[in-house]
């Protein structure tokens, strides 16, 4: 072949691709063709970023690098150009395969391609459409979320760490319930070291992947004594989660990057297997999540990241948006391209959106449009109190449906205390609806007693959930049994399993023998049943039998008890959804599962019901017809977000999630008057409302512009005047002669917006004082002596 040839060779194969993805829109179809080199994939609300990701695997397997690559086949010949380029729109199954194998360049294996996802519904949505469209080979594609990724690879390698393949995973609740052990052993105050404020600590290390041993050393220089006691736990926390040959969900993430970055043969196996990394949702990673993907795609950087920088909402759990706005000077030559047609919502539903947004400044910045019209406007709706607000809401949900398909409707809110009067209207008016984000059903005491059992037939090494059942139900072994138990599993450097098996070797468990080692053997027995190949809903029958569980609470028929064994019977429809989606079922596997399930697991979208979400919740879905409550200063935004830059432009995106969710219809409404945390006060509406463009919304009830800037005029000047209000609407007036309260070092306070912390230092400050407080769920805050004591007060 010819110079000319080439080119024209080049462009046909191109264009041939191209035709095979031409029902994608133009920015949508230049993601797929995309193949080579780090890609950006700005990717706007309802902008079909799935079907792009699906897509571009399925270019990648078919055609490899052929959409881009300047690489020619030597059988390729002048007829063979001349047959793409007059190859007819509608190709004949022959003429398809000729140009098919005419035109893939060094095509993917499967098991050549990561997709990483955050949830498992959208990790399922994923493997679903990939079935569909690829057939059984998309089997062998790594399509999954994070956590479940990183299993995988802990499953295969976790040896090499110091533990073994068997390990189990620690939920939120197992995690505080070891912490309070710890803190308790160690003779520190929980109100002084909360739990779950020193595990976010040793969360946010672990994200830094910063070793207990670092923290340590780091803390050496520290002025916050309590920083100090946190980092000695933290090593004996990892010590101990160790021991139990457990993990919790950051160790998960915080191992398997170890790993990687330490074992050059781990490491450069998988970046060997992995040609094409891509992954979802880029926005909500945080530090150690950056560092696997950045690991995983290696020399090849062959990375594709899709995202929205104007979704990024998840600061506080350690997301950094820096990941997606820096994307390109991490990954020099990178090529950003905007999907920006949306495919869910109306116009005026995405103007709103756009003019909420635009007033962020930290952002890559996309206009989103659509095909689908104007529609109709979103309305705002100004309710006398929250009571009124619930019941205009439910007017409008019954009026609207006509008493059909009520799945249409969702409820979205900032906090989940704004519920109750929102279902006291649905119950009165017998409108069904469903709460997302309530007690998730793993959480259940009765399940977690199940699951604990299934654990320790596991892994025997569990003490945590050994410790849970090994007298539930009943055996006539006290607490003083087990806690002679666990000191001489301490003091031998053992498994609490270890000394329950061998009794008679211990002289202060003489009398207790027979009954441990009844434990042990019922255990041994069930794992047997395993062993022997009995399948897992088999097995689950037979423990709830043997363990004596079910009798427990038939022995007691009541109402509880009745819904506890309903709640048992059911765990073992989970593991008959496991095994349908699993070709190589284990224990381990499901127990793995369950562990990364999250609270959207618990949203059926067949359910014909109302739903009921905070708008975090929310993320990723979409509804026809959204109300979005509570909108007001103090609320949402929340006042502590209110003067904070970083913090309201969290907010704003937020705001935007929600406005986006809806496809056909908006309500707005917010109250005059609202009680909260069991106080009324005045509100007022939105500063956000202010940003929707006037031509966007109507309005109705008692929402008036003039007014409502009349009062955010007073409501401002006050606050320049020193005064501070409560989050959430509530709003206390400091007066400006009130003396200054005493604050020291070290004090444990509760503050009504932020919650309990404790105060690290006070510098004076003329007739005030600074304060860095430290709160148990949301960090350290600055705040002013005379501001804060209105409503901060001393434990």
């Amino acid at each position: 072949m010819n110079n000319e040839l080439d080119s024209r060779f080049l462009a046909a194969r191109r264009n041939y691709i191209a035709s095979r993805f031409s029902m994608l829109n133009d920015m949508q179809r230049e993601a797929v063709l995309t193949t080579e080199g780090p890609l950006l994939l700005l990717a706007g609300a309802g902008s079909g970023k799935t079907t792009v990701l699906i897509n571009r695997i399925a270019n990648i397997l078919r055609y490899g690098r052929g959409s881009e690559g300047t690489k020619i086949p030597d059988f390729v010949r002048d007829e063979d150009v001349a047959f793409l380029e007059n190859l007819p729109a509608d190709p004949t199954q022959e003429q398809t395969d000729r140009a098919d194998w005419l035109c893939a360049l060094e095509p993917a294996n499967p098991w050549n391609v990561i997709a990483i996802t955050f949830t498992n519904k959208a990790a399922g949505e994923m493997k679903e459409r990939l079935s569909n469209m690829l057939g059984a080979s998309a089997e062998d594609i790594w399509a999954m979320t994070f956590h479940a990724a990183c299993c995988r690879i802990l499953r295969r390698y976790i040896d090499r760490c110091g533990y073994t393949s068997s390990f189990t995973i620690y939920d939120a609740s197992d995690s505080e319930r070891l912490m309070k052990e710890i803190l308790r052993d160690q003779g520190l105050d929980d109100k002084t070291y909360p739990p779950r404020y020193v595990l976010s600590v040793i969360g946010r290390q672990k994200d830094r992947l910063i070793s207990p041993e670092e923290m340590e050393e780091d803390s050496r220089s520290a002025s916050d004594y309590r920083i100090v006691q946190i980092a000695r736990v933290y090593g004996i926390y990892q010590k101990r989660l160790k021991d139990n040959n457990a993990l919790d969900f950051d160790d998960i993430l915080y191992v398997t990057v170890k790993l990687l970055q330490q074992d050059q043969e781990v490491r450069e196996y998988y970046q060997r297997k992995f040609h094409y990394v891509l992954v979802d949702e880029y926005q909500d990673t945080n530090h150690v999540q950056y560092l696997l993907t950045e690991l995983l795609a290696g020399s090849r950087r062959n990375i594709c990241v899709v995202g929205d920088d104007d979704q990024s909402i998840y600061r506080f759990r350690g997301a950094t948006i820096e990941n997606i706005l820096s994307f390109e000077e991490q990954y020099p030559g990178a090529r950003v391209i905007r999907l920006e047609q949306n495919y869910r919502s109306t116009q005026s539903i995405l103007d709103a959106a756009n003019a909420v947004i635009a007033h962020n400044e930290g952002r890559k910045g996309k206009h989103l449009w659509t095909d689908n019209g104007t529609g109709e406007p979103i309305l705002v709706y100004e309710a006398e109190n929250e009571g009124a607000e619930g019941n205009f809401v439910a007017s409008q949900i019954l009026s609207k449906s006509r008493g059909h398909d009520f799945r249409n409707y969702a409820i979205l809110y900032r906090t989940n205390a704004q519920s109750n009067s929102l279902e006291y209207a649905l119950k009165r008016n017998g409108i069904p609806y469903r709460v997302i984000g309530g007690m998730r059903f793993f959480e259940r005491a009765e399940i977690k007693d199940m699951l604990s059992y299934l654990c320790v037939i596991n892994n025997r090494a569990d003490d945590l959930r050994l410790n849970r059942i090994i007298n539930n139900p009943p055996r006539g072994l006290g607490a003083k049994t087990i806690e002679t138990v666990q000191k001489l599993a301490e003091a031998e450097g053992k498994s609490i399993y270890e000394v329950v098996c061998d009794p008679y070797n211990y002289g202060p468990l003489e009398k207790a023998a027979q009954k441990l080692l009844q434990f042990s053997a019922l255990i041994e027995e069930l794992a047997g049943l395993l062993a022997n190949g009995m399948s897992l809903p088999e097995f689950y029958d037979e423990l709830l039998l043997r363990t004596g569980y079910a009798d427990m609470l038939l022995s007691k028929p009541t109402e509880e008890n009745k819904t506890k064994l309903e709640n048992v019977k059911e765990l073992k429809s989970s593991i008959q959804s496991y095994l349908a989606n699993t070709t190589e079922p284990t224990l381990s596997g499901f127990l793995e599962e369950i562990s990364l399930y999250t609270d959207l697991e618990q949203y059926n979208e067949g359910d014909d019901a109302v739903v009921m979400m905070t708008i975090h919740s929310a993320k990723g879905l979409e509804f026809p017809h959204v109300f979005l409550v509570g909108f007001e200063d103090g609320l949402f935004p929340g006042m502590r977000a209110i003067g904070d830059r970083d913090e309201m432009e969290e907010e704003r995106r937020l705001c935007y999630v929600a406005i986006t969710r809806a496809k056909k219809s908006l309500t707005i409404s917010h109250a005059r008057m609202r009680m909260i945390y069991g106080r009324t006060a005045s509100a007022l509406p939105s500063r956000f409302l202010r940003e929707i463009p006037e031509n966007c919304i109507v309005k109705r009830g008692g929402y008036r512009p003039q007014v409502q800037e009349t009062r955010r005029e007073s409501y401002e000047k006050r606050i320049a005047k020193g005064s501070s209000y409560l989050s959430s609407a509530i709003r206390a007036q400091t007066a400006p002669s009130a003396p200054m309260p005493e604050f020291s070092k070290g004090d444990m306070v509760m503050h009504a917006a932020f919650g309990k912390g404790m105060v690290i230092s006070v510098t004076k400050m003329g007739g005030d004082a600074l304060l860095e407080v430290t709160f148990d769920d949301i960090g350290t805050k600055k705040l002013m002596a005379k501001a804060a004591g209105a409503h901060m007060k001393k434990l």
